[in-house]
């Protein structure tokens, strides 16, 4: 090391980014900042002594100042220099000792600095000697795995003059972090820094004996994978030689033929299988196509190519078994009848695809197990409702990871017949994104002319679904695309009457809930007025779905009372007088007469996907310019309905009522359908929309209990309109007892139940000059005969029996 007097005591700065050269080191830095190129030559023109100090933070730029340099660093001795292309430089130098900055003397071009130079603080003592062999000890274990502590090394610091160079060449080996090479950099005390050098030692000491463990454990599990494979060939060799067994890879290859075999599978079919089988018998167990292979074999091998149950063909029998079901739904019955009808006759007819179109809760999921069970046939359903991906359709290729057949192909395995009744649960419900459309897909299943060769993604090959008996379910057809639907059979379910509703909660409604409960007839009586009161005031749904809840709320507190002892052992009886105290306050309250107290309102009949409704259209006018304002949330064809009232309305009043221009001149007319939050559409509201206006202008009241339903024209012809059975389903529910409908509507009555219209006046017009009479209250100064519609009286027989909750 050279002395004091030999060092320049001011210095040319080098900034650098890199790992700090401890003095006595040699060490390689590259330069390439112009700024500091031109320094360094500067420097070798002079003594060849330059100093380095490390930046604080970021990186080397021409615009570095001083100030963002640490204050200590070395003074290092440039050897050689190599220029490159680039225009940078690469050095090579010896550091000579450390130094402080005392004083800037200079910036621009170059940054100068007044020196200090530092020497190490050394204090002879058996403390620093066992530290320096500690040290030393150190660095002799961690030879093994730190390719920096060479033979070199080690006969260097053997070599070294003293502690503090032995301090130096450890930490220069163990590369040690910025922040903490500069601390040791500017720590003099030779004790402290081999104190530090200690902590370090022991840390990289142990990461190294966790890098010790890691590759012994990596080493073991590969030596035990090679034992155990090759003594595993060794035992398959001998058991070969020998013949006493098979292994488990020969034993699924010979099951899997097996299987083939038998299987039935056309010749296609059994082509491609036998062609997998075969690279399945060439793979390894370890490959990975080798679980893929042995997934799509097992596949196709556990398909029913050729399983089908035996058709039930009685027909008497199916009938039993439909009625003990379910109460109604002649359509469903009297479809699958014919169905086994033809079945009988023909003994390879062609697959039925049947789709069940209804409002919540009447019984179109349950009815496909009935169908099922009539028909003796295996039984699975899948829900379409929120499928957005046409792979859940047809499958995923086997190209993906975790691939599978599409839900049909499982359906079938899952059922394990090829004439399985399938239930497609709520088709109108199917999703569409940008994985595809599943509705789409659905096409090639559901289309009898098709499906004899159903291709799946998965298993690749056809599978014939012509034999399988689809039933699909929705609450609607407006979302199902046009070409889905026309390859389906609709059979609608409207909903039921309260006669029905009444039956089905008497036989199967209560005594499910009573079971559910753990309750027995002795427990719970429901007397049967009082299951009409809460289907007028509680659950007027088309379906049974709420019934069904009420009941088992009622239930539930009778399972309490039957617990806690409240009634000893007597039967609770539930009268329809005691309804608030079993269920609470009413939900429905029969609004009409308070609803069309004043001139303007008149009662309409709507069709919704949950069955029919009764609806409200209210009329009024305020100071205006002759407008007419809509709200309600009104769609485009029900805006034009009442447009077309409006224009029909105002020519009547204008010529029979003596209104002129000046009286709509100074008046906006508003028409408003409550229940804002729900959208309205259709032309079925026309009639009902001139009949408040109407009313309106003529100061004539709406009769009570009347409600009418038809599309209007402009010349005042009333025109036909669709869920007429639902319409006047919802009218009875609602104790309407007039109804006003198109006259050609009229041979639509022939879907509805007797019992269904029992009391109810109809009344068919075709004109709308008809209505006013039958549906105002007649004016002050005119009093007219009501016009009588036509009364329907019809019989209904239903059979008394004791009624248990």
């Amino acid at each position: 090391m050279l002395p004091d007097q030999f060092l320049p005591p001011n210095l040319y700065i080098l900034p650098v980014n890199s790992a700090v050269v401890f003095p006595t080191l040699m060490a390689p830095i590259m330069v390439n900042v112009p700024r500091f190129v031109a320094t360094v030559e500067e420097a070798i023109s002079r003594q060849r002594f330059i100093g380095l100090l490390m930046i604080r933070e970021g990186e080397v730029v021409d615009t570095t100042p001083c100030g963002e340099l640490w204050e200590v660093g070395v003074v290092v001795r440039i050897l050689k220099r190599l220029k490159l292309p680039d225009g940078s430089v690469n050095l090579l130098v010896q550091s000579v000792k450390r130094f402080k900055r005392q004083r800037i003397i200079s910036e621009q071009p170059y940054i100068v600095v007044e020196t200090g130079y530092l020497d190490d603080v050394i204090e002879q003592s058996t403390e620093l000697d066992a530290l320096t062999r500690s040290v030393i000890a150190n660095v002799k274990k961690l030879a093994e795995v730190n390719p920096y502590f060479t033979d070199e090394m080690r006969l260097a610091m053997i070599n070294a003059p003293g502690p503090g160079t032995v301090a130096d060449l450890v930490a220069f080996a163990l590369a040690l972090p910025k922040k903490s090479a500069q601390e040791f950099l500017e720590t003099l005390d030779v004790k402290q820094r081999f104190e530090m050098l200690i902590q370090h030692l022991k840390r990289e000491q142990n990461l190294a004996d966790i890098q010790r463990k890691i590759n012994d454990d990596v080493n073991t599990k590969i030596t035990t994978m090679q034992r155990e494979y090759f003594l595993k060939e060794q035992l398959k060799s001998i058991k070969r030689e020998l013949g006493v067994e098979e292994d488990g890879k020969e034993k699924s290859s010979r099951t899997f033929r097996e299987r083939i075999e038998s299987a039935g599978m056309p010749e296609e079919a059994k082509k491609i299988a036998l062609e997998e089988l075969e690279k399945f018998e060439t793979l390894s167990e370890h490959s990975p196509d080798f679980n893929v292979t042995r997934t799509y074999l097992e596949t196709l091998c556990s398909l029913p190519w050729s399983k089908e149950t035996r058709d039930n063909l009685d027909l008497a029998n199916a009938r039993k078994i439909l009625d003990e079901d379910h109460y109604g739904l002649e359509k469903v019955k009297e479809r699958i009848i014919e169905f086994i009808a033809v079945r009988t006759l023909k003994t390879d007819p062609k697959g039925s695809i049947i789709c069940l179109v209804g409002p919540p809760g009447v019984g179109k999921t349950s009815v496909g197990k009935s169908i099922a069970r009539a028909l003796g046939r295996k039984f699975f359903r899948f829900s379409l409702g929120g499928m957005r991906d046409e792979a859940e359709i047809k499958g995923h290729r086997r190209t993906y990871v975790g691939a599978l057949p599409g839900k049909v192909i499982q359906g079938i395995k899952r059922a394990g017949s090829r004439n399985a009744v399938l239930m497609l649960d709520e088709i109108d419900k199917v999703g569409k994104s940008f994985q595809g459309d599943p509705a789409s897909a659905l096409l090639e299943a559901l289309d009898p002319e098709q499906n004899h060769a159903f291709l799946d993604h998965y298993i690749d090959v056809p599978f014939d679904l012509s034999r399988v008996l689809f039933i699909t379910t929705a609450n609607s057809t407006s979302t199902i695309p046009s070409p889905l639907l026309d390859r389906m059979e609709l059979i609608e379910l409207p909903g039921y009457t309260l006669e029905e509703k009444e039956e089905i909660a008497i036989d199967f409604v209560i005594p499910r809930e009573l079971d559910a409960h753990g309750l027995r007839s002795q427990h719970l009586k429901i007397e049967r007025g009082a299951i009409r009161r809460m289907m007028l005031d509680y659950a007027r749904e088309p379906g049974l779905r709420v019934l069904q809840q009420l009941v088992a709320r009622i239930c539930r507190k009778t399972a309490t009372s039957v617990v806690e002892k409240k009634n000893g052992t007597r039967m609770q009886v539930v009268l329809k007088e005691e309804l608030e105290k079993w269920l609470g306050p009413k939900r429905y309250y029969n609004e009409i007469a308070e609803r069309i107290a004043f001139p303007g309102v008149a009662v309409g009949l709507a069709w919704t996907s949950l069955g029919g409704d009764i609806l409200f259209i209210e009329a009024t006018d305020v100071p205006g310019a002759n407008n007419l304002k809509l709200t309600g949330q009104m769609g485009d064809v029900m805006s034009e309905s009442a447009a077309i009232a409006w224009s029909y309305v105002k020519r009547k009043c204008t010529a029979e009522l003596g209104l002129d221009r000046e009286y709509f001149k100074n008046r906006d007319f508003h028409l408003h359908v409550p229940s804002g939050a729900i959208p309205k559409d259709g032309p079925s509201a026309g009639i009902t929309m001139a009949i408040s206006l109407y009313s309106l202008l003529s100061g004539r009241k709406s009769r009570q209990k009347i409600a009418m339903t038809g599309e209007l024209s402009l010349v005042g012809k009333v025109l036909p309109i669709g869920g007429v059975k639902e319409k006047i389903l919802a009218a009875r529910r609602a104790g309407i007892v007039d109804v006003i409908l198109p006259k050609l509507n009229e041979k639509d009555l022939t879907e509805v139940p007797d019992y269904a219209i029992k009391g109810l006046r109809l009344h068919f017009v075709s004109s709308m000059e008809e209505i006013f009479d039958i549906a105002l209250d007649p004016a002050p100064s005119i009093i007219k005969k009501r016009p009588r519609g036509k009364i329907i009286r019809k019989k209904m027989r239903i059979r008394s029996r004791p009624l248990f909750a």
